[in-house]
């Protein structure tokens, strides 16, 4: 036989097994590499969960406390003083209401784009309803008028009233994340 071919030979049997070894190695580290990796993903993303969990929930809180302390049957109680006219009245409303948006901004980056659209959305109808109602009346007439006119609207309106769907959707993504959070 050809002493190089001998030569080649007897290097093959030296170096293909080590390639094989080599190969095998890799793939078994690679694969621990990987599942390691995976492990400390999950471990930090339910690390996060157990701090972010209770922040959106709290958002949720607040975002119902403020849809309920803007809702003209609970604000005017609130708000109305005797001697008021409708437009004093009409101004500490949109006072009030805006200056509570304003101190639950910070929560929409907790809760959905929806659920701030919503809330949002929600309180410019409540502005634009004491707007229309107040609009009807004399400025200087007594502010019990626009109470009344309110109290009378709110008490015909058909359907749901922004705030009850606006607490609804907030229920229901709560719902959601207090179930995904147990799960996780």
């Amino acid at each position: 036989m050809n002493p190089i071919l001998v030569s080649l030979l007897e290097i093959l049997k030296y170096v293909l097994p080590s390639l094989v070894v080599l190969l095998a190695s890799y793939m078994i580290v690679q694969k621990f590499l990987v599942s390691e990796l995976k492990r400390k993903q999950i471990a930090l993303l339910q690390e996060t969960q157990h701090v972010t969990i209770p922040l959106r929930l709290q958002a949720y809180e607040r975002l119902t406390i403020f849809i309920e302390r803007i809702n003209s049957r609970n604000i005017i109680p609130r708000i109305y003083e005797t001697g008021m006219t409708v437009n004093d009245l009409r101004y500490a409303l949109i006072l009030t209401i805006n200056a509570e948006y304003e101190h639950n901004l910070s929560q929409q980056i907790y809760v959905s784009r929806q659920i701030w659209q919503t809330v949002r959305t929600m309180k410019e109808q409540e502005l634009n309803m004491i707007n229309m109602m107040a609009v009807q009346l004399e400025p200087e007439a007594p502010a019990k008028e626009l109470q009344v006119r309110l109290a009378d609207y709110l008490l015909s309106a058909e359907g749901e009233m922004p705030g009850e769907i606006a607490l609804n959707l907030i229920n229901e993504e709560a719902r959601s994340v207090l179930s995904y959070g147990s799960q996780g």
